[in-house]
């Protein structure tokens, strides 16, 4: 299994960054009411790519078997996916306004950065741990 690391680790890496990117695009299309957000493969496409980051991320936990029980900074990931997941659901769809939309936006992607400093410096603190 440890042959698979690092192309999942690659294939992980890479759809966050899509992932993200394509959050960006559909972040401003909502912002400004975009009517591209109803086509159905901006709705489905964001989908897939989460689907299979979340999978490569529990691939990744099986090989080095470590899990959010075992290590504080998988579950601190975990917890702040939940929150990102719930801004950017606010951030597209939910917000009733330009300006709360926004709102959710930012909170969202600092969720998002949040998450890689956790992912850098495994462990909690995030991008506190890597300047301390």
């Amino acid at each position: 299994m440890q042959d698979f690391y690092l192309p999942i680790k690659t294939v992980h890496l890479s759809l966050a960054m899509i992932s993200l990117l394509g959050f960006v695009i559909r972040g401003w299309w909502a912002i400004n009411s975009s009517p591209l957000l109803e086509r159905r493969w901006i709705k489905i496409v964001p989908h897939i790519v989460d689907t299979l980051l979340l999978t490569s991320a529990v691939l990744l936990m099986l090989i080095l078997s470590q899990h959010p029980g075992n290590q504080d900074w998988i579950l601190a990931k975990l917890i702040a996916l939940i929150f990102y997941i719930g801004f950017g659901s606010l951030a597209i769809k939910r917000a009733p306004t330009a300006s709360t939309k926004i709102l959710f936006f930012g909170l969202a992607i600092a969720t998002f950065l949040y998450i890689i400093g956790v992912a850098i410096a495994h462990h909690p603190a995030s991008w506190l741990q890597l300047i301390s």
